[in-house]
C-alpha cells in the first residue's frame, strides 16, 4: 500500500504526464476541484448509486488534495505530518467540536 508521500509522487507524475496544471498558480483550481469532487461524492451517496462509485469520488479528492500540497510545499513529508495532526487529534477531548450539535436550535 502506498504512503501518502508515495501516492503524492504518482500523481506528480500523472499531472505532468496529462499535461494537467502544475504551477503554483493552479493551486486554487486544484482545491476547488476537490470541493467539486466531495459534492460528486455526496451526490453519489445520497442517490444510492454503487458504493465503489462513492469511493472512486472520494479518491478523486484525495488526488487533487495531494496534487495541491506537492506544489504548495514539495519538501514537505506528507506522512509525517499526517501522523503529526493525528497525534493532535487523538490529544483533544472527546468529540471535539461537535457540541453544537447537542444543543437545541
Amino acid at each position: 500500500m502506498p504512503t501518502l508521500q508515495e501516492a503524492r509522487r504518482k500523481i506528480g507524475e500523472l499531472v505532468v504526464a496529462k499535461g494537467f496544471g502544475n504551477a503554483p498558480d493552479d493551486i486554487p483550481n486544484k482545491l476547488l476541484f476537490a470541493f467539486i469532487e466531495l459534492g460528486e461524492a455526496g451526490d453519489s451517496w445520497k442517490k444510492g448509486r454503487p458504493k465503489e462509485e462513492t469511493i472512486e469520488e472520494l479518491i478523486d479528492v484525495v488526488f487533487y488534495v495531494l496534487d495541491a500540497s506537492r506544489l504548495i510545499d514539495p519538501a514537505a513529508d506528507m506522512d509525517e505530518m499526517f501522523e503529526r495532526k493525528w497525534a493532535k487529534n487523538m490529544n483533544r477531548p472527546y468529540q471535539y467540536g461537535e457540541g453544537f450539535r447537542s444543543k437545541k436550535q
